[in-house]
């Protein structure tokens, strides 16, 4: 009889006592600070309907192209969730009776088929923390003051750039990217920082975009006074996108002011984030 090779399926891992330990100590420090500001625990299935993965809030074809799929014994169309935001979506349209704002934090594993590179593998753990039922830009402020807690609390300095989708859809539209194309622009101005100008420039002229339209992009992300909000009144007249952008990013910048957090949050024009769910406020964390 043959003797078994034992290996972990690939983009999976075992933790072993002492960095299983360390990661329950984190998890431990994180739920503290979520249920201090309010938060409650919530817990989704794993295995999902493709078909909700796949609905158009799912963030296009990239993140579809990476699902786990499955069919059980009653041939129904199953997937592995890969991110928790779609479940808890869900959740909400399940069950109209929830007492809004309803603030939640879930942890827990998901699955992506994609390339595996540092700090990636195919199965891992998300940590989500989400306010439904609120307008205000206060419930973004406090998810914000709650990130730098959390990690303040971890021993890790880090930074919140901010930016809000409508002001840069607004922009685009402003200077002539067509609706089709606006999606794959968004994901390329968003590499700015990693890859630099003239690269993000080649990706943009690859995508088939005008003359003027290229000119006016590389202007955008070379002036020097685009990460102040006056830099974008003009242009507000003219797009009710960016107008709508521009008022609700003043409005957060009030409450960092008054939270006094406005040093730790920097806001970032060009700050998208990959997926098409985002309608709005975005904000990523740097160490």
């Amino acid at each position: 009889m043959k003797k078994m090779d034992y290996q972990n399926v690939k983009g999976t891992q075992d933790y072993l006592p002492n960095a299983e330990k360390m990661r329950r100590d984190i998890r431990r420090i994180l739920e503290d600070v979520f249920i201090q500001y309010g938060c409650q625990p919530l817990e989704t299935p794993i295995l999902n309907h493709t078909e909700l993965l796949a609905s158009k809030y799912g963030g296009g074809a990239e993140i579809l192209e990476e699902m786990y799929t499955l069919t059980d014994r009653g041939e129904r169309s199953l997937a592995l969730r890969y991110d928790l935001t779609i479940p808890f979506a869900k959740v909400i349209a399940m069950n109209p009776t929830l007492n809004f704002p309803f603030k939640r934090y879930e942890i827990g594993k998901v699955f992506r088929d994609g390339p595996i590179k540092t700090g990636r593998l195919r199965e891992f753990t998300q940590c989500d923390v989400d306010i439904v039922g609120v307008d205000s830009q206060i419930a973004e402020a406090e998810l914000m003051i709650m990130a730098l807690d959390a990690f303040r609390k971890l021993d890790l300095n880090v930074m919140v750039q901010y930016n809000n989708r409508k002001l840069l859809t607004g922009m685009l539209e402003v200077f002539g990217t067509e609706g089709e194309k606006m999606n794959k622009v968004v994901l390329i101005l968003d590499k700015l920082e990693k890859v630099g100008l003239e690269a993000v420039v080649t990706e943009l002229s690859e995508q088939g975009l005008s003359k003027s339209t290229i000119s006016s992009l590389r202007q955008f992300l070379t002036d020097g006074n685009n990460s102040s909000f006056s830099y974008f009144e003009s242009f507000s007249n003219q797009n009710e996108q960016v107008r709508q952008g521009l008022d609700e990013l003043r409005e957060l910048a009030t409450y960092l002011e008054f939270l006094g957090i406005n040093n730790q949050c920097v806001f970032n024009p060009f700050l998208a984030r990959g997926l098409e769910i985002y309608t709005g406020t975005t904000y990523d964390i740097f160490l």
